[in-house]
């Protein structure tokens, strides 16, 4: 899985900060998780054709989220794209995408599919992978997602030949969750394939306040992306705007036993992100704050690997 932040100022962009947005890739899908202003033109700086987007989640209605949704609207379509665009969000999303089409005088010729979020749970699944939904608290309704890697267990070929069953087609329709039958004799999956494997998970906050939930949302993932926008000698004011101090991320971070925390949605009143990371740091070790273009490598069973730009 790789994820690059595009985007990692709250409310009012910097010089060296756009509103938020990540691209993550995992399998056959780019996959971008918020739209804030500029997004397009950061897709551009990170080397990304925005053309192999496939799908975007939403994770709030907040304008630093959501203001970079037009411009790749209407770029994709300037640039012809035909496949269809899915994009996920809370109540609201249809009623903003319909507006988008109507903004303006151009011509969107592929489909575009909205999916607003009622409940938690799995929003999209394929063989290899799953992205889920946790509702979390802010100003307005915000939801966290997951990405989960989904790994097959390992086939074991010797036990299935000695079941009696010859290599070749039988062994992918087992290693398919499939039954097979052999001289009259129903083999089943779980016969001849290994315990279920861990992969990569991934958390996104959005915006909120510290929550339990996100304790057990997050437990023992890969990476959490966690919002940090103020430090906490102004938890009241975090707190009053829907927000998350650094302390409290890295004690979240530290119950739910991740590997990696990084920080992300600083607030334009820092010059820098120092005081939040040592803040985090003195809890939660193995934090890094996300800076614009910032590349996460996460391979399973392996550390973390963290490129930031020069």
């Amino acid at each position: 899985m790789e994820l690059t932040f595009l985007g990692t100022a709250s409310a009012i962009p910097t010089r060296s900060r756009n509103h938020t947005s990540i691209i993550i890739k995992i399998s056959n899908r780019l996959i971008l998780f918020d739209c804030g202003e500029a997004t397009q033109k950061q897709i551009m700086e990170a080397g990304i054709s925005p053309m192999k987007i496939d799908d975007i989640y939403i994770t709030h209605l907040h304008g630093d989220h959501i203001l970079g949704l037009p411009g790749i609207v209407q770029s994709l379509a300037f640039r012809g794209r035909t496949r269809p665009l899915h994009i996920y969000g809370p109540r609201g999303i249809n009623e903003l995408i319909d507006h988008i089409r109507h903004m303006g005088f151009y011509t969107i010729g592929y489909e575009l599919i909205t999916h607003e979020i009622e409940d938690d749970g799995i929003l999209y699944q394929q063989n290899d992978f799953r992205i889920l939904s946790r509702k979390m608290k802010h100003t307005v309704v915000d939801y966290a997602y997951k990405i989960e890697q989904l790994r097959q267990p390992k086939f074991l070929r010797q036990k299935a030949i000695e079941l009696g069953i010859p290599p070749g087609p039988l062994f992918g329709k087992l290693q398919a969750g499939k039954e097979v039958t052999v001289d009259g004799k129903i083999i089943k999956p779980e016969q001849v394939l290994g315990p279920p494997r861990e992969g990569v998970k991934v958390v996104f906050s959005g915006d909120t306040i510290p929550q339990e939930s996100m304790i057990e949302f997050a437990e023992n993932v890969d990476v959490l992306i966690h919002e940090a926008t103020f430090t906490k000698d102004i938890k009241e004011k975090a707190f009053e705007n829907g927000h998350t101090v650094a302390e409290d991320a890295a004690v979240i971070a530290k119950k739910a036993n991740v590997e990696q925390l990084i920080l992300t949605h600083l607030s334009n009143r820092y010059t820098s992100s120092k005081p939040l990371l040592d803040e985090a740091k003195t809890i939660f070790e193995n934090t890094v704050y996300a800076e614009d273009l910032m590349v996460v490598i996460i391979e399973n069973k392996k550390p973390v690997q963290i490129n930031f730009k020069k």
